[in-house]
């Protein structure tokens, strides 16, 4: 009897161990990722986002705007044009015609130039162009049947078309043989000089002194020893152009040489000769003439 009471309080223990346990144990147990995430170390933050790369863009272009893969990188622009200066003139489609002093009939003759001659535009005065003639403001008409506008393209040197610019003052002044010069050569002023009076050397010696400071020699055939050599393929505006003449046609060396003209482009040349200070075309038989060109810039 007292060893059956021993075997029950015994088996009462056991449940009741037995239980205790099984309550003891079983949250644990039902908690299980806990206890292993805490085993791991403390929490650690999440990841950061990678930077983008430098090389890359922030946002992708929708398929539609973007670029095809085989697209050829983008050319340069070209470079603009240079815009080219003319020159405008008047240039005459009859022989003497008159350059008066007044934009009329009735206003003096200052002059005349021939068909295929021209005179620097100026501006324009009802029916009248206005010009320069003799160091003066002069007019010349502007019927289409006396007239006509041209143009010559500009020098890329402001001192060629200073040069020329003294040239055009003197259009319309006497052809005088042997004019007493500006100066001696080296840029002394002579006496007796008079701005009226020019032969052919002595009016690019005038012009190139005022336009550019530069002392031209007293003849041409010292003149052409001075510039720069230039073929004839390769004449520019503001160049100096040497010729023979009847006279001198069956001399030697530089003494062939007897006339010199500033070349203003297209065939057209500012000289003196024989008669007046003249824009004109150099002839056939001029060309015949030719010795040599130079340029003194």
């Amino acid at each position: 009897m007292k060893n059956t009471m021993y075997r029950i309080f015994a088996l009462f223990l056991a449940g009741l161990l037995l239980c205790v346990g099984v309550a003891f144990l079983l949250p644990r147990i039902s908690g299980g990722s806990d206890i292993v995430a805490d085993s791991e170390g403390p929490e650690q933050p999440p990841p950061e986002e990678p930077e983008n790369d430098a090389n890359e863009t922030e946002e992708e272009l929708p398929e539609d705007e973007a670029p095809p893969a085989d697209a050829p990188a983008d050319e340069p622009e070209p470079e603009p044009e240079p815009v080219i200066e003319t020159a405008p003139y008047v240039l005459a489609k009859v022989d003497s015609l008159q350059v008066r002093s007044g934009p009329g009939t009735e206003h003096t003759s200052l002059g005349h130039i021939n068909a295929g001659d021209m005179v620097t535009l100026v501006g324009r005065s009802g029916d009248w162009y206005i010009t320069r003639y003799k160091n003066r403001t002069a007019y010349i008409s502007a019927a289409a049947d006396y007239t006509e506008l041209r143009e010559l393209e500009k020098h890329y040197s402001q001192a060629v078309e200073d040069v020329i610019e003294e040239g055009l003052r003197l259009l319309g002044f006497p052809y005088v043989y042997g004019a007493t010069r500006y100066h001696d050569g080296s840029g002394r002023k002579l006496i007796g000089f008079d701005a009226t009076k020019f032969d052919c050397s002595s009016l690019v010696q005038y012009i190139f002194h005022r336009g550019a400071a530069i002392n031209l020699h007293m003849t041409t055939r010292t003149q052409v020893k001075q510039g720069s050599y230039v073929p004839r393929s390769k004449i520019e505006r503001g160049d100096l152009i040497f010729f023979t003449n009847a006279q001198r046609y069956n001399k030697t060396g530089v003494e062939r040489i007897g006339h010199v003209a500033l070349y203003l482009g297209d065939n057209y040349i500012l000289h003196t000769a024989s008669d007046y200070a003249v824009i004109e075309q150099i002839s056939a038989q001029r060309w015949r003439y030719y010795i040599e060109t130079r340029r003194l810039f």
